[in-house]
């Protein structure tokens, strides 16, 4: 049997929002380790003060660690097909459970704890917080309230236990349900691993090449990670459809939200589909001949949205460089647009709560 030995620090607070600050996971087979996953994690909130008093851990060091997303493929490969083992397994399960919750995955696994198998196993010891135990057996703890340090000693303890009772079976605590289990396939974390962690337009395409769906996001690698890590029935079959993925990297946010309801509006792919096209509010801009001109996909790029009579005639990329009193050119290459009630509503919307590079007014006065 193959063990997956965890410990977590936490950020504190109530157990509705504390996040992971630490992980680490010795996996175990029941003689060595085999394999061992360490880090320290952003957790994308304040760590409470007498947390980072117990551990040493404060905001600061973790301004650069990874998020949670960014290692959740490498934990669920590390204990895929092992028994969870910690020292107050139900803490460290409910935990690492309520990361994969926010990304719409459901993390399963067995688990052992090593509080309950200790009492059992080795009973009449003063205490049984791993600290004093620890004391009481001889086992080295140098880093107290550190995963990585916490999470080996784990193992030596587990291994104690282990040669008191070598078969565990019967004391092993199965998931609630084990039904609709994702996993991931290894081409699909492959894909994963090589997108950028950067915003953008992304494109999901079938065997057919027909576009299934599209959108923008501040981070792509993000994004389709939650994708590809949901259990619902969308998000299933959609994984059951994809074969390939293309992507922009767009510095500017309304260019990049045009761009995304053209496609959707042009080819309605079925997992994101255009569902405002009978969307008739009238939403009129402030002017009725304007370019709106905002970064593009990297620095000495614009983007360009071009207005003409209050329609949308549509958008482009050009070097800064570029003539902006040569109009007729501009519009031959612009990728043209359908205008639509609805995209006004976007710009408009975009153009109400945030600022662009510029907004240049053609009219006439």
């Amino acid at each position: 049997m193959m063990y997956a030995v965890i410990d977590l620090e936490t950020t504190g607070g109530t157990p509705a929002n504390e996040a992971i600050t630490e992980i680490a996971i010795y996996k175990y087979d029941g003689q060595q380790i085999v394999d061992q996953f360490i880090s320290l994690v952003n957790p994308q909130r304040p760590i409470d003060w007498y947390v980072q008093k117990l551990t040493g851990i404060n905001n600061k060091m973790l301004r650069r660690a990874p998020k949670f997303y960014e290692v959740a493929k490498r934990v669920v490969e590390i204990t895929e097909g092992c028994v969870i083992v910690a020292h107050n397994a139900a803490f460290d399960y409910r935990v690492l459970h309520k990361e994969f919750d926010r990304l719409g995955y459901n993390f399963e696994r067995p688990k052992l704890c090593t509080v309950k198998l200790s009492k059992e196993l080795i009973p009449g010891l003063p205490s049984y917080s791993l600290g004093k135990l620890c004391k009481s057996l001889h086992i080295p703890l140098s880093d107290r309230h550190r995963a990585f340090s916490d999470a080996l000693a784990t193992v030596t303890l587990f291994e104690m236990i282990l040669n008191k009772q070598r078969n565990l079976s019967d004391r092993i605590e199965m998931p609630k349900t084990q039904k609709n289990k994702n996993k991931i396939n290894k081409d699909i974390v492959k894909i994963i691993d090589e997108l950028p962690a950067k915003k953008g337009v992304f494109y999901l395409y079938n065997k057919y090449d027909q576009l299934i769906s599209v959108n923008y996001t501040r981070n792509i690698k993000q994004k389709i990670n939650k994708i590809f890590l949901a259990n619902n029935p969308k998000s299933l079959d959609l994984q059951k459809q994809f074969s390939k993925i293309d992507f922009e990297l767009i510095k500017g946010n309304l260019i990049s939200r045009v761009i995304s309801w053209h496609y959707k509006h042009q080819y309605n792919p079925v997992f994101s589909p255009c569902t405002k096209k009978k969307y008739s509010e009238e939403h009129l801009f402030l002017n009725n001949n304007m370019l709106l001109i905002d970064k593009g996909h990297y620095t000495g790029e614009n983007s360009i949205i071009y207005i003409e009579n209050q329609k949308v005639i549509g958008y482009g990329f050009f070097e800064l460089a570029w003539q902006k009193q040569d109009l007729d050119t501009l519009k031959k290459r612009l990728t043209p647009v359908e205008d639509h009630p609805y995209l006004h509503k976007i710009i408009q919307d975009y153009l109400d709560k945030y600022q662009i590079e510029e907004i240049i007014r053609l009219d006439q006065n």
